[in-house]
C-alpha cells in the first residue's frame, strides 16, 4: 500500500475511534479498565480501583502465581485466549491478551495492503470476541514486530495505529498498548508520532531494566508504559568464552537481576509511568539453553526468582526458599576428545541435607537470538557424566568436535531446584547434522496445533507477492481453519520452505530425525482448480554446512476439492530432515490460489 495510503487509512481507522474515547457501560460481568492521569504520572483504575500490575509471562502453575502475590498474566498472541481468560479467572487473575502482529523476518510485508487488511479483521474479531470476558485487563498489539535494527519503518506502525483505533472503537473499556525490543533506534519516536490511539507503550527489555525508565524519558517518551518482559540478561549482553559460547548467569544471579530491575525501575516508577510489569517467563522455555530464560523448569520445579518475585509482589513467601548456587569452576573448559575435566559444584539450601543434583552435558547448538523462535531440542551425552554428585563431576569430553554445555540442577525436596551451566569446548571437527529424534506421526501443521516443529519461514523467489494465512476459514476441510497460500502475481514465481531451525538455510544444525516415516502426507486444495503445485522435502545440499539426509517431490496439479496427496519416503535416509516440507508455483498468466491442510509424517 502507498505510504500516503496508508497514512489515509490509519487517520480513518482513528477517526471510526474517536466516539469511543470515554469507556463505555460495564457489560455484566465484565471490567471497565481506564487509564487515569495524575498530578505525578499515571495509574490503571480496574472498575474503578487503582491497579497496579504484577505479572508474568507464560504458561506455568497460575496457583503458584496467585498465591506469590502476582495478579495478571501476558500473551503473545489469540490462539489459546479462551482458555487462558477462563483459567485466569478462576484464579483471579486478570489478562493483557496480545495479538501477534506479523514480522517481516518472518515474511510479512506491511506494504501489502491485502496482508494488512487481513490482519486487521483478524484483530477485529478477536476484539469483538473477548472484549467483555471479565478476566481482560488490555489489549497488546503487535511484540516486537518492527525488529531489531531502527524499527522505524511507518508501515508497521501505522498498522499498529489501525488495530488499535479499531480497538478503541470497538472496545471503549480496555487500554491498547503495544510492545516494542526495547529502546534502541526510532521506536519511541514512532510510536508516539504515528500511534496516537496506542494508550501504553510496553517494553521489553532484560540487561538495561534498572535503567530503562530514565532512557526512555531522554528519548521523548511521555506515554505511560508497561515492562512487558523482563528477567536475567540475554545471550547478547553477557560475557563469552573463547570460542564465542555466552556465559550464562546462575538461577541465583538471575533471581538478582529480576530484584534489580523490580526495585530500580518498577517500584520507583509506580504512580509515574510505570503501570506494572510481566516478569519472562513463568514456566520452562528453550532458548538459547534449557534454563536462560524459565523461572521454572520443564518439570514445574520452581528457581529462585519465583522466590524473589513472591517477596518484592507481598505474596506468600515460601516456607522452603530455593536453593542458591554458586558458577560452575572447572579445571579446564577446554580439551580433546576423550580427555576428562573435573567441575566444581557449590550450592546451599536454608535446610541441610536435603539437597541432590543431576547432571546434564548437551552439544551447545547457536541460539537465543532469534528473536524467541522455537528452536529444537540439541542431543545429550549421558555417557559423558563419568563422576557426579552434590560436589562437582567428573566429565569425559566427546569425540564430536565443537561446543558443549553443561548444566547442573540442584534440587530440594520441596519442589525447589537451582541451575548453573558452563560452557565446554572439544578441540576437532563439528558433526554435520544433529537432529532431534521425532515422534512419529509427526504433525507439521493442522488446526490448533501449538508448537509445529518446523517454521514456515523460508520464502522464495518473488516474496512480495506470497501471501500465508495460518487460519483460514474459507471452504474447511473438516470445519477447522486451514493454510491459505498464494501467489499474487500473473508471473514469476514464489514458494515458501519450512525449516528448522527457523529462517535457517544450512548455516546451523537442527532438523529432525524421521527415520521410521513411510510417507508425508496433506490435504489441499485449489481455489478453483487446475493450479500446479510442488510439494517438496529436503532443499539442502552439499553446498551448506548442515544439510538434509533426504529430498523427495511431489508434481501435482490440484482440484478445487479438498484431496489427499502423499509423498513415498521409502528407502530414504530421513535421519536429518532440516527443511521439512515447501511448495513452490509458477503463475502462468494469473495468481495462484491454494489451501493446505494436515501435514505430517507417518510411521
Amino acid at each position: 500500500m502507498p505510504f500516503a495510503a496508508r497514512i489515509a487509512f490509519a487517520f480513518f481507522a482513528l477517526a471510526l475511534g474517536a466516539a469511543a474515547a470515554v469507556p463505555g457501560p460495564a457489560v455484566p460481568g465484565g471490567s471497565v479498565v481506564t487509564l487515569q492521569k495524575t498530578e505525578a504520572g499515571y495509574q490503571l483504575l480496574r472498575n474503578g480501583a487503582p491497579y497496579f500490575i504484577r505479572g508474568a509471562g507464560g504458561d506455568g502453575d497460575r496457583a503458584l502465581l496467585a498465591a506469590s502475590g502476582g495478579n495478571s498474566v501476558r500473551t503473545w498472541g489469540v490462539d489459546d485466549a479462551q482458555r487462558v481468560l477462563d483459567d485466569a479467572q478462576a484464579h483471579g487473575l486478570t489478562v493483557a491478551l496480545g495479538f501477534w502482529m506479523g514480522h517481516e523476518r518472518h515474511g510479512f510485508k506491511y506494504d501489502d495492503e491485502r496482508a494488512v487488511k487481513e490482519q486487521l479483521e483478524r484483530a477485529r474479531a478477536a476484539v469483538l470476541k473477548f472484549k467483555d470476558h471479565p478476566a481482560l485487563l488490555l489489549w497488546a498489539f503487535g511484540n516486537e514486530m518492527e525488529g531489531f535494527e531502527a524499527g522505524a519503518n511507518p508501515q508497521i506502525w501505522l498498522a499498529v495505529e489501525g488495530l488499535a483505533a479499531m480497538a478503541k472503537a470497538l472496545d471503549p473499556n480496555h487500554p491498547r498498548m503495544t510492545v516494542m525490543a526495547e529502546l534502541g533506534g526510532k521506536r519511541v519516536v514512532s510510536v508516539h508520532r504515528y500511534c496516537p490511539s496506542i494508550d501504553i507503550v510496553g517494553i521489553n527489555t532484560y540487561g538495561g531494566g534498572p535503567s530503562v525508565a530514565a532512557r526512555y524519558r531522554e528519548l521523548g517518551g511521555t506515554k505511560p508504559f508497561i515492562l512487558t518482559e523482563y528477567g536475567p540478561n540475554g545471550t547478547w549482553e553477557v560475557g563469552k568464552s573463547a570460542w564465542k559460547a555466552p556465559l550464562e548467569p546462575t538461577s541465583t544471579q538471575k533471581a538478582a537481576a529480576y530484584r534489580a530491575t523490580y526495585v530500580q525501575t518498577i517500584l520507583r516508577e509506580q504512580g509515574k509511568l510505570c503501570l506494572g510489569s510481566y516478569a519472562f517467563i513463568w514456566g520452562h522455555k528453550r532458548e538459547a539453553t534449557a534454563t536462560w530464560y524459565g523461572m521454572m523448569l520443564r518439570d514445574g520445579a520452581r528457581l529462585e526468582a519465583v522466590d524473589t518475585l513472591a517477596q518484592l509482589w507481598g505474596g506468600k513467601a515460601p516456607e522452603h526458599p530455593c536453593p542458591t548456587i554458586e558458577p560452575l569452576a572447572a579445571d579446564q573448559t577446554e580439551g580433546k576428545p576423550g580427555e576428562t575435566i573435573s567441575v566444581t559444584l557449590h550450592a546451599t539450601s536454608s535446610r541441610a541435607g536435603t539437597l541432590r543434583a543431576e547432571w546434564i552435558l548437551e552439544y551447545d547448538l547457536p541460539g537465543g537470538e532469534n528473536g524467541g523462535d522455537a528452536e529444537p531440542e540439541p542431543p545429550a551425552y549421558p555417557g559423558a557424566i563419568v563422576r557426579a554428585g552434590l560436589n562437582g563431576a567428573t566429565i569425559k569430553l566427546p569425540q564430536d568436535g565443537g561446543g558443549y554445555r553443561l548444566l547442573a540442577i540442584v534440587r530440594d525436596s520441596f519442589g525447589g531446584a537451582a541451575t548453573a551451566t558452563l560452557p565446554l569446548h572439544v578441540v576437532g571437527a563439528r558433526p554435520r547434522s544433529f537432529a532431534t529424534k521425532a515422534a512419529l506421526p509427526l504433525v507439521l501443521f493442522q488446526a490448533g496445533l501449538a508448537a509445529p516443529p518446523y517454521a514456515w519461514s523460508g520464502w522464495m523467489g518473488n516474496t512480495a507477492a506470497i501471501e500465508v494465512e495460518g487460519a483460514s476459514n474459507e471452504r474447511p476441510r473438516d470445519g477447522k481453519p486451514t493454510m491459505r497460500c498464494a501467489f499474487r502475481e500473473r508471473g514469476g514465481w514464489g514458494g515458501v520452505v519450512w525449516q528448522s531451525p527457523a529462517n535457517d538455510w544450512g548455516k546451523r544444525p537442527g532438523g529432525y530425525d524421521l527415520t521410521g516415516a513411510k510417507r508425508l502426507t496433506l490435504w489441499a486444495r485449489g481455489a478453483s482448480g487446475g493450479e500446479k503445485v510442488s510439494f517438496k522435502l529436503g532443499l539442502l545440499g552439499d553446498d551448506v554446512p548442515f544439510k538434509d539426509s533426504a529430498t523427495a517431490a511431489l508434481e501435482t496439479t490440484l482440484t478445487a476439492e479438498w484431496k489427499r496427496y502423499t509423498i513415498d519416503l521409502a528407502g530414504l535416509d530421513l535421519s536429518c530432515l532440516k527443511t521439512g516440507f515447501s511448495w513452490t508455483v509458477a503463475a502462468r498468466g494469473e495468481p495462484v490460489v491454494f489451501y493446505l491442510d494436515e501435514i505430517k509424517y507417518e510411521p
